[in-house]
């Protein structure tokens, strides 16, 4: 057996000790963990086995299929085997192409402890990964104490008959709930596929916001881009390969091991740019590349939306803006929608019963924007106005309301003036990503806007007695470029 050691200056930073024990024969957990929903007595915690410990350094590279080419022959392709062949070279299998993390079949155990306390351990029984779901597996650890940190350990085996051949030590922070009164600290990050990442790692700015220990990070959505090239993943395996490499990035892998994350959805995510149901994509179906997200390669939630009370000042909502919403092209009206008619009432219920005293609305895309006028895709847009006006209204009439979004490759916050409407875009994951606006468009309701790369920073504390909530546009380096600060207003 192997010892591979996390380097000392890594674990300094980290403020995690772990300690990974490797088989030269595997499986190994070359995607580390995830965890997801986290509320005050609950999360979900998800695992991938693999046959390597990490990506594939020294692969294949992809056959270039330019823009023309995908737009003109590829996205019109629907076999399977014909789509591998037009991007993957003769002679190279997927699992031989550079990037690549191959899944393993094997055994996982998952055990937990409260930090600092391992007395109280408790340990899972083994269980086999799901070879169905991409070699993955999840659990819901339920009765959890809020706000309390706990230290996980995953071990990895062949089977019943053989040794441990990995073991990955990762942790999660359980939400506050009404009674804390703690400072919270959190990060929103959109936008960032594989092939715009700003280091050979993986994208900077999880070094930066791990660096602010924050208590947990929402992902907005493009989390990775099917529909971008190197590969044009059209195809089931092509999905899974895209998220192996992507999860087997040292940097994200890092920060994902132990911080509370919740993972949103959106376009690219399921099948391409603007996608909708009843769509497809190459052989995917809309339904599918649904179920790959929510059921396989994130932690799953039912529904896949949630509200989490963090603490007496902060509450957040996780809302859903695929699985429900109508097609783009459809005529605006009553009956078209982005939520679905049972998550927006559920949305403007659970607003109303909070007694916090801020509420955060996370959204993957923006509901008051101001977006491109070619768009069609969101709230900010005309073809969505009627269900955009209903929200913003019933929003407007309730205080301390603020919202957060991604989607849009540029930072900004905007204010509509005479209302109570503030909304906060936290920007792509690299600057190679910032795209789709003039930074010369300062428009009348832009309070701040920068075309850059970063990411959005929340902090709910109390200052001198009065709860305050404080937004922060972060470059890529997690320098602070821009300052909000929220007292309460009275109802």
């Amino acid at each position: 057996m192997k010892v591979r050691l996390i380097p000392l200056l890594l674990i300094l930073q980290i403020g995690v000790f772990s300690l990974i024990n490797a088989d030269d024969n595997g499986p190994y957990f070359g995607n580390g963990v995830h965890n997801g929903w986290a509320k005050p007595d609950s999360v979900v915690i998800w695992t991938r086995l693999t046959s390597q410990p990490e990506r594939n350094i020294e692969g294949g590279d992809w056959i270039v299929v330019t823009k023309e080419e995908d737009q003109n022959v590829l996205r019109w392709m629907t076999d399977e085997a014909a789509i591998h062949a037009r991007q993957i070279p003769e002679g190279y299998t997927l699992e031989e192409m550079k990037g690549a993390c191959p899944g393993s079949a094997g055994q996982v155990r998952l055990s937990y402890w409260p930090q600092g306390n391992k007395a109280h351990s408790v340990i899972l029984d083994w269980v086999n990964v799901e070879e169905d779901k991409n070699y993955t597996r999840q659990w819901k650890l339920e009765g959890l104490k809020p706000g309390t940190r706990y230290t996980l350990k995953l071990d990895a085996r062949k089977d019943a008959d053989s040794a441990v051949s990995d073991t990955l030590m990762g942790s999660v922070l359980t939400a506050g709930g009404e009674k804390n009164v703690e400072e919270v600290l959190f990060t929103i990050v959109t936008c960032h596929d594989y092939i715009r990442k700003d280091h050979p790692d993986g994208h900077i700015i999880y070094d930066s916001m791990m660096k602010m220990k924050p208590d947990f990070f929402v992902h907005t959505g493009d989390i990775e881009y099917y529909d971008k090239p190197n590969p044009w993943a059209m195809t089931e395996p092509l999905m899974y390969f895209k998220w192996d490499r992507l999860f087997s990035l040292p940097l994200q892998r890092n920060f994902w091991n132990q911080t509370s994350s919740y993972f949103q959805k959106d376009d690219h995510d399921v099948l391409r740019n603007d996608s909708w149901p009843g769509m497809t994509y190459g052989s995917v179906s809309w339904e599918r590349g649904v179920e790959i997200f929510d059921k396989e390669q994130f932690p799953t939630n039912d529904p896949p939306y949630d509200t989490i009370r963090w603490s007496k000042d902060l509450q957040i909502w996780i809302t859903e803006g695929r699985n429900y919403r109508s097609a783009n092209d459809d005529p605006d009206g009553p009956g078209k929608t982005l939520l679905g008619e049972k998550q927006k009432q559920w949305l403007f219920r659970t607003l109303k019963e909070s007694d916090a005293t801020f509420k955060v609305i996370i959204s993957a895309n923006p509901i008051l924007g101001p977006d491109r006028g070619g768009k069609s895709d969101n709230y900010a847009n005309s073809n969505f106005k009627y269900e955009g006006d209903e929200i913003r209204d019933f929003i407007n009439s309730m205080p301390n309301v603020y919202m957060a979004n991604g989607d849009r490759h540029w930072q900004y916050a905007t204010h509509w003036e005479d209302t109570r409407l503030w909304e906060f875009g936290c920007g792509p994951g690299a600057d190679a990503h910032a795209s789709g606006w003039k930074q010369e468009d300062f428009r009348p309701e832009h309070r701040f806007l920068r075309v850059k790369g970063g990411f959005l920073k929340g902090t709910v504390k109390r200052i001198d007695s009065t709860p305050t909530l404080v937004f922060e546009h972060c470059d890529v380096e997690g320098n602070v470029v821009s300052t909000f600060l929220f007292e309460p207003e009275a109802s």
